[in-house]
């Protein structure tokens, strides 16, 4: 199963039904998205998840809605009912009014948005989440909504939709925690830790080869100038320090300048062999 299924599967068996008003604006969420549709008093919701259908079943059989029939079509649940609640409440208004229990109700609300057209790739992948709603106003409620709890989505407008979406661990992170999906945040956060350490040594297996490419590049054009100075004839005229130097260099082609200063007769630092392969090639560039 995808991820989304996954959550979509954790969120269906959330035993909150016994609180009317939850399952009124979680009913509520799931019109908005674009996965229902309703004409005249007929409702219809298509899911991949036959978990979620069954959910959106309970959620229907609640609020007094008893004749509707499921069935598959190819690899869509469909669920089809010949009566529908209007959907005209004030949802604003609607969810203010039982200030103690705002908060439970917004995360009904959002819940329900996220199992009507809700989707987030595998995390392993890639971080994208997205909800699709039929009318913007919809769409930017529950921006609002989620903009309360430090939640951050954008808004994307698109040819007969508008959708909310982030490409952003962390909040997705936090909107399935928000929702009630606590066993995926689990496996979210251990695919994101996964994801994190293993960027972080891509990054130093990088840089390390940046570094020895870096070394091995200087080395060869080094050890091309000690030829070219010994080539005419003039090695036996540089400093004693230079001869050493440039003797290591060419033993040692793939050391750093730090490895090589280590390797003198009186050690040096890294500054100070570079001054003297510079001294070098400044040499091999004037002959």
């Amino acid at each position: 199963m995808s991820f989304s299924t996954d959550v979509k599967e954790e969120l269906s068996k959330i035993s909150n039904l016994s609180n009317k008003k939850c399952v009124r604006i979680e009913y509520e969420g799931y019109l908005k998205t674009i996965n229902v549709s309703t004409i005249r008093n007929k409702l219809r919701f298509s899911t991949e998840s036959e978990y979620n259908i069954n959910r959106f079943g309970k959620l229907l059989h609640n609020l007094g809605i008893v004749d509707y029939d499921i069935e598959l079509q190819g690899k869509n649940y469909v669920i089809t009912s010949k009566n529908n609640l209007n959907s005209n409440i004030d949802l604003e208004k609607f969810l203010l009014e039982k200030e103690v229990n705002g908060e439970v109700e917004e995360k009904a609300f959002a819940r329900g948005c996220f199992l009507g057209s809700g989707s987030i790739n595998n995390p392993t992948n890639k971080y994208h989440m997205e909800i699709i709603f039929k009318e913007k106003s919809d769409a930017e409620f529950l921006i609002e909504i989620l903009n309360k709890y430090d939640i951050q989505f954008k808004l994307l407008e698109k040819k007969k939709s508008y959708s909310i979406y982030t490409k952003d661990g962390e909040e997705i992170s936090k909107f399935l925690a928000f929702i009630g999906a606590n066993s995926a945040v689990l496996k979210f956060e251990d695919i994101r830790v996964y994801r994190d350490m293993r960027n972080n040594v891509n990054r130093l297996v990088n840089c390390e080869t940046a570094n020895l490419n870096k070394t091995v590049d200087a080395s060869v054009k080094q050890i091309e100038a000690i030829d070219k100075i010994k080539k005419k004839g003039k090695f036996s005229t540089l400093s004693d320090n230079l001869k050493e130097i440039a003797e290591l260099r060419v033993q040692n082609p793939e050391a750093s300048l730090t490895e090589l200063g280590s390797m003198l007769r009186i050690p040096i630092g890294k500054s100070g062999v570079n001054h003297r392969l510079k001294a070098i090639m400044k040499i091999a560039d004037e002959l």
